[in-house]
This record gives structure tokens, sequence and C-alpha cells, in this order.
């Protein structure tokens, strides 16, 4: 039987070996890291967990296609990275819209993350960050219009000179308040509710999808019609 050796967040107990029983592809990073869930019972207490594990090195593919996490003979630890254990922070988290840059999709699912734990003000402050790092590209290299070093900075002052620009969509001006007066109020007095957050997530989602997945989806669309086009050899 494969193990698998981790700390066990039922019991606390450390480096403890656990059976793994079944494995599930979840996800492929790179073009080849596999990342699968496992569902693994543990030694010392004989509870269950589900956690996630990431394949450590490209070269152990073709072993681990054949294989899979629970055919495995010894340890798993060989072949992966524990990177975490199914919990309630899993339950009701907001998937980020398709096509981010990592940073962004990283810093949306850490928000997504705390508000589906219910932390408000940390949700809050990780969707200002999504905004503040979708929206620095669309400053123009040479200051003009008003256009100066605090804007630059702020990201309360950079909202209205990119909408008052064109440079984001319109339909989205009055949503983007919740950003510049909520994203703060969680920074730095901590006075986020349930809904403030809730409010900054849907702003955040609406104006990442217009910003990244809209065009990526429009270039793939195009690329595809251009492969239909193409006369066969």
């Amino acid at each position: 039987m494969t193990e698998l050796v981790s700390n066990c967040p039922r019991c606390g107990a450390k480096r403890i070996t656990f059976d793994l029983t079944a494995a599930n592809e979840i996800h492929r990073r790179y073009n080849w890291q596999k990342r699968f869930e496992v569902f693994c019972v543990c030694r010392n207490c004989r509870q269950t967990t589900i956690f996630v594990i990431g394949q450590k090195e490209i070269r152990a593919t073709e072993h681990i296609e054949r294989l899979g996490p629970a055919g495995m003979d010894g340890s798993a630890n060989n072949y992966f990275e524990v990177e975490g254990f199914i919990s309630l922070k899993d339950f009701g988290r907001r998937s980020p819209p398709e096509h981010l840059p990592p940073d962004i999709k990283s810093a949306f699912e850490e928000g997504a993350t705390c508000l589906a734990v219910n932390c408000y003000n940390a949700a809050g402050t990780m969707f200002r960050l999504c905004v503040d790092l979708a929206t620095r590209a669309l400053l123009p290299a040479q200051d003009s219009n008003g256009l100066n070093a605090q804007i630059r900075r702020n990201l309360g002052l950079r909202l209205p000179w990119l909408f008052d620009n064109s440079k984001l969509p319109p339909n989205l001006r009055d949503l983007s308040t919740c950003i510049k007066n909520d994203g703060n109020d969680g920074a730095h007095a901590g006075t986020l509710t349930e809904k403030d957050a809730e409010n900054l997530l849907d702003f955040t989602f609406l104006l990442l999808d217009r910003l990244c997945s809209e065009p990526e989806r429009l270039r793939l669309a195009k690329m595809r019609r251009e492969n239909r086009s193409d006369p066969k050899p």
C-alpha cells in the first residue's frame, strides 16, 4: 500500500505515516506538474484526511501516469510534495476568472479563501490588490491628462483617472467605489462586513474578466477560426 508522510490535521501528530488509499487528479500546472487530491488514513488516530499533493519532477511523469499515486509501492513523498489539505476554506470558495496572470490569480484565490472563512477585512485587502495589479498596466508610460506620480501610486485616485480617460469600462464605474472605500477600510480600519467583502468580490471578478479573461478568450477564438479557415494541404 502507498504511504504518505505528513502532519495530521486531525490529531496533530507530526510527520506521521498515512495509508494513501485513493487519488483523483484535479489539475496540471506548467503542462506537466500533476496535482491530486488523495484520500489518506492516519496510522496514529485512524481518522481520514484529503491531502492535495503536487508532482515534484517532470521525469516522474511516466511513472505517475502508469501507476497513479495510490498504486505505488513505498512512499508517495518520493514523487510528490504535500501542498495542503481540504478543509472549511475550500467550501463555497469562488473560483477566479480564467486566463489570469499568476500574481493576480494568487491574490484572488487568497481573497476568496479569506471570504470563505469569514475573514472579511483580509478578503477586501486581497481583492483590492488584484485591482491594483490589474490596472497598473493600463497607465501610459508618459504623464498626460493630469496623470502624475500620486495617481500612479494611489489606487483610489487611479481608478477615476482610468474611467475619465476611457481606460476602463464605464458601466463598472459605480461598482468601483467599493474598491476605493471598502478596500481602504479593510486595510486600515478593519470594519468590513460580509456584504462589503462580497461587493468587492463581485467588482473584482467583473473587472478581471473584462481586462484579462475576455481578451484571451477572443484571441483563442480567433486562432480557432483561422485554423478552420486554413486550406488543407
